[in-house]
């Protein structure tokens, strides 16, 4: 038993030695355009009530900024939803009564992302390390890499005022994700896990900015009547330097502990091959929301597990419902303000297949039904001539579905030592998504 304490007290350890943390990721896109939003150059006069005559102000406002409080969710709610791997060991055991001893209770080795209904066995200990990289590239359906936005004057109207800026913009993130998983079996049918993930963010947004000047040129540059001195970006290589381009950039880092998870599962239901178990999952919101290391908030999941073990192929169903609490990213970065992320229905069908003694395949479809959470559409903006049209963006109040297909192997070498490998692929586009995500993992049991 000391040997396994001294293992477990190493390996967190080095987990809490690899933390550390660069930047407030959070504030990236909220700060693109300085801290006082998108403005613009100006030279034009506007009369104040006093008579006298000051700048005019060209402040531009536009969903993609006053409301990248639902980027934000989409990404905490990614960050707490990203699939950890199953924390129980590939090796279960169940008591013999008529021997008096532990043996294998399965032929395989269990599912990769999901649970089956057997515990690891009393006084069992499993200890794992793995890792995977997820590269977003689109938020419902719309790439990444081109996500257009629209922003319109302060209080729009006929003139210089219904000018406006349109941008095309471009997020980068990439989340690498390594987890270090224990599990022990305080009694026969009782298991207690803890996830402790190491996260490393990368994330750049860049906005390239073009001013249509609906009213202050409306016949275009060289017509009369024309005022590009209205609204520009000042261009040392445009004529006069009155330019309608400019673009904006950010970019950070950030590497840290992310959310902990702490785990209970008892096998409720044992009849022969057959399990059913109850449990509840807790998220402890360690990971730096600000930072995009977690997110933010506590959760308590509980959740079923039902397997069929017999043979060597070993079906299994795994339903839980998410209580999500408060979080900045929820509410607003930039003043502090919490809300409540989207609570969540989690659900995975799948069956893992001894296909030999060494080695398992495990298939899963997982699934996420994220309550009422803001969304992203697409939609075509209409300048106040009636005739100039762009591509912009909006959100929505809603509820969706997330799906995923798992693919992966499980080999054992020796011992008591598997191998993990794995691919998750998206299989629909709600939310944000990765196309595909590669999983490595090792995990060993006593």
């Amino acid at each position: 038993m000391s040997k396994k304490v001294v293992l477990l007290a190493a390996s967190c350890v080095l987990v809490a030695t690899a933390a550390r943390s660069d930047d407030r990721l959070a504030f990236l896109i909220p700060n693109l355009y300085g801290t006082a939003g998108l403005k613009v150059d100006s030279a034009a006069l506007v009369t104040n009530p006093d008579g006298s005559l000051s700048t005019h102000s060209a402040h531009f406002n536009s969903a993609f900024q006053a409301e990248f409080t639902q980027f934000n969710i989409s990404l905490a709610s990614q960050l707490a939803a990203i699939p950890l791997p199953s924390p129980a060991s590939g090796f279960t055991y169940s008591l013999d009564p008529g021997l008096g001893v532990l043996k294998r209770s399965t032929q395989s080795f269990g599912p990769i992302y999901t649970e089956r209904a057997d515990s690891i066995g009393k006084h069992k200990f499993s200890f794992g390390i793995s890792y995977q990289r997820f590269v977003f590239d689109s938020i419902e359906g719309v790439d990444l890499g081109s996500v257009p936005a629209v922003f319109t004057h302060d209080n729009p109207a006929p003139g210089g005022r219904s000018d406006v800026v349109s941008t095309q913009n471009t997020i980068d993130i990439t989340v690498d994700q390594a987890i270090a998983l224990f599990t022990y079996g305080i009694v026969d049918r009782l298991d207690l896990s803890l996830a402790v993930p190491v996260t490393h963010v990368d994330m750049s947004v860049a906005s390239s900015a073009t001013i249509y000047r609906i009213g202050s040129c409306p016949g275009g540059i060289g017509t009369v009547p024309c005022s590009p001195k209205t609204h520009y970006f000042a261009d040392p290589t445009a004529a006069d330097g009155i330019g309608n381009h400019k673009i904006f950039s950010n970019a950070g880092t950030a590497s840290g502990i992310g959310d902990l998870v702490v785990r209970l599962k008892g096998t409720a239901v044992k009849s022969g091959h057959t399990g059913l178990a109850l449990g509840a999952e807790v998220r402890i919101p360690s990971g730096d929301e600000e930072k995009l290391l977690g997110s933010g908030a506590a959760a308590v999941q509980p959740f079923l597990d039902f397997s069929i073990g017999a043979g060597s192929v070993a079906p299994h169903v795994n339903a839980g419902y998410a209580f999500n609490g408060k979080s900045v990213l929820a509410g607003n970065v930039l003043t502090g303000e919490k809300k409540s992320l989207p609570n969540e229905f989690v659900w995975a069908a799948g069956l893992d297949w001894g296909v030999v003694e060494r080695m398992t395949v495990a298939l899963d479809v997982l699934g996420r039904r994220v309550i009422d959470s803001p969304r992203l559409q697409s939609q075509t903006f209409t300048g106040l001539d009636g005739k100039t049209t762009l591509p912009d963006i909006h959100f929505v109040k809603g509820s969706f579905n997330v799906i995923n297909g798992s693919f992966g192997v499980k080999f054992n070498p020796t011992g008591k030592l598997l191998i993990d490998l794995n691919v998750l692929a998206k299989l629909n586009d709600a939310g944000l998504r990765a196309k595909v995500t590669p999983f490595f993992g090792v995990e060993y049991s006593f």
